[in-house]
């Protein structure tokens, strides 16, 4: 089961690509693709840019082109929660996109218009794992929401009032995109995004100032989650492609005419 691994800024891929092992590359709509061995499992890596657009056709062509099924968005976003402090981590338990405003037309902010979809939750097996392998790298890490659009927020005000609108923990210009798709393909996925700035006055000198080291944490927790993750077990069920490979078929027994088949084990 190949891994999708997304990045929108080169900061928050060039730890992966470089430890990945049996490196090979191919382009598509202007995207590069690097495949490989990461932590003993096969990745595809790319930089999607900046942008929902950009996440949202760097996750499809990644299910579309290379049958990934799993995809882990990695990077670094600004806090909502004054809980939360530069470089610590919130691993997603679902995204929305706070900029969709549709509600002239009766719909919830954040709402897909002439749909029920708003919050896209994650895999809650893969972010159990993140929880777990953040602990292990001993970085402060914790469940929350994420809420996406196409704006660098570094306001206070605009700041609070989105975390009293949609009780958000941090915020990016991605992640809900990602979601979003993966949501349409059935594909599991989780989004780690490392705290860089506070989404406030300070946040674009905080944002260059931190990047970095936000980016290596959450390369660390990512790193630990694949040393962890295990394809046996899915949505709390045996892997049926894995079961697949187990079916023992013996022909005319126990008489001619009929096939008799198990699971060897």
């Amino acid at each position: 089961n190949k891994i999708g691994i997304i990045g929108a800024m080169t900061e928050e891929i060039e730890l992966y690509l470089n430890e990945l092992k049996d490196i090979y590359k191919t382009q598509e709509a202007g995207f590069d693709f690097c495949g490989g061995l990461f932590e003993g499992k096969e990745v595809i890596i790319v930089k999607s840019g900046v942008s929902k657009v950009n996440a949202a056709a760097c996750t499809q062509i990644l299910i579309d082109n290379f049958n990934v099924k799993t995809i882990i968005f990695t990077g670094v976003a600004g806090s909502l929660n004054p809980e939360l402090n530069i470089l610590d981590i919130v691993i997603s338990k679902d995204c929305l996109q706070h900029d969709l405003d549709a509600t002239k037309l009766g719909f919830e902010k954040g709402q897909i218009p002439f749909t029920e979809l708003k919050n896209f939750n994650s895999s809650e097996i893969l972010t159990s794992l993140g929880i777990t392998s953040g602990t292990q790298q001993k970085l402060n890490v914790q469940k929350g929401r994420i809420l996406t659009g196409d704006q660098f927020i570094e306001n206070k005000e605009k700041a609070i009032l989105l975390r009293e609108e949609f009780s958000g923990d941090c915020i990016d210009m991605e992640s809900a995109a990602v979601a979003h798709v993966c949501h349409l393909n059935n594909i599991e996925h989780v989004i780690i995004r490392s705290i860089s700035d506070k989404a406030d006055g300070s946040a674009s000198v905080d944002f260059g100032e931190f990047c970095k080291q936000a980016s290596k944490n959450s390369f660390l927790l990512v790193k630990t989650m694949l040393k962890n993750i295990n394809f046996e077990i899915k949505n709390n069920k045996i892997n049926t492609e894995k079961l697949k490979d187990k079916i023992r078929t013996v022909p005319d027994w126990p008489k001619p005419g009929i096939m008799f088949r198990d699971v060897s084990t």
